[in-house]
This record gives C-alpha cells, sequence and structure tokens, in this order.
C-alpha cells in the first residue's frame, strides 16, 4: 500500500474535456502541483454523494488559502459517470474528477476494495491525500464504511 514519502505510480484516468472524452496520466494531474485528492467508492452512492464530496467543494477556499493548486476526486467508474456526477453537483469547475474506470489506479496503490458481494465489484477505499509534484504528504484511510470523519475535507485541512 502507498504511504506517506512515496510517488504516486503512473497510470491513466479518464477525464471529459470540452470535446469529449480524454485522458489524463498521472504526471498530468500531480506533476508541478499541490493536489488535494480524495478516492470514493462510487459517484452517487450515499455517503460519497452526500458527505464526501460536498465537504471538499465547501472547502475548496481554504484549500487554497493552504496553496493547495487543485481538488481532484477519484472514483471507480466510468468517465461517462463521473462527468455526470460533476454536472449534478455543480462541482466540475472547482473539483477535477477522474475516472478510474478499471480501479488500475486503485489497485497500483494498494487501495482497493472488493464489494463484490454488494454487487459493487471492485471499488477504490475511501481515503484523502495531500499529494506535492506526484509525492504523497498526507494520506488519510477511512476505517469505517459510511463515514468520512477520518477522509472529509476538515480531517484533510486540519492535517495540513
Amino acid at each position: 500500500m502507498i504511504k506517506v514519502g512515496d510517488k504516486l505510480p503512473e497510470a491513466t484516468f479518464g477525464v471529459v474535456t470540452a470535446s469529449g472524452p480524454s485522458t489524463k496520466t498521472t504526471s498530468d494531474v500531480f506533476s508541478g502541483r499541490k493536489v488535494a485528492l480524495f478516492a470514493v467508492p462510487g459517484a452517487f452512492t450515499p455517503t460519497c454523494h452526500n458527505n464526501h464530496l460536498p465537504g471538499f467543494l465547501a472547502n475548496a477556499d481554504k484549500f487554497r488559502e493552504k496553496g493547495v493548486d487543485a481538488i481532484a476526486c477519484l472514483a471507480v467508474n466510468d468517465v461517462f459517470v463521473m462527468d455526470a456526477w460533476a454536472k449534478a453537483t455543480g462541482a466540475g469547475d472547482t473539483i477535477e474528477f477522474l475516472a478510474d474506470g478499471s480501479a488500475l489506479f486503485s489497485k497500483a496503490v494498494g487501495l482497493e476494495l472488493d464489494i463484490t458481494e454488494r454487487g459493487m465489484g471492485i471499488r477504490s477505499q475511501r481515503y484523502a491525500m495531500l499529494v506535492d509534484d506526484g509525492v504523497v504528504t498526507i494520506l488519510n484511510i477511512g476505517d469505517e464504511p459510511g463515514k468520512t470523519d477520518i477522509t472529509g475535507a476538515e480531517a484533510l485541512l486540519a492535517a495540513m
């Protein structure tokens, strides 16, 4: 599992641009930038939609005040679901939505979550990290389903 001090592995994420679906690499998203990344088990799922994402959206200015260049949200969903979630929440101009459709990044960082028995397959664990030029400087991993006290925006801000 990835830990503080580790460099993020190279991966490709699905994103939607003005010209349609596209991709960005780990380097595209994290190189030369300080990024608050939070990951959720699934777009539109209750805790992710009602608790996790809203905290990062509401605290975007506080992250900028602490020198964060971008906030990114990752989920093991396809690019179209992530785009719909960005639009539905109005967060697309504030948060970068990264589709890890096949869980390749989640597996590479050792933070995948197997919830096949609940009909959801392989997803991402709930976590938040601060990444500075591709290197993890803070890592908060959720320890209880349905809770964001460790992984929410406020906890990440407090750790900065």
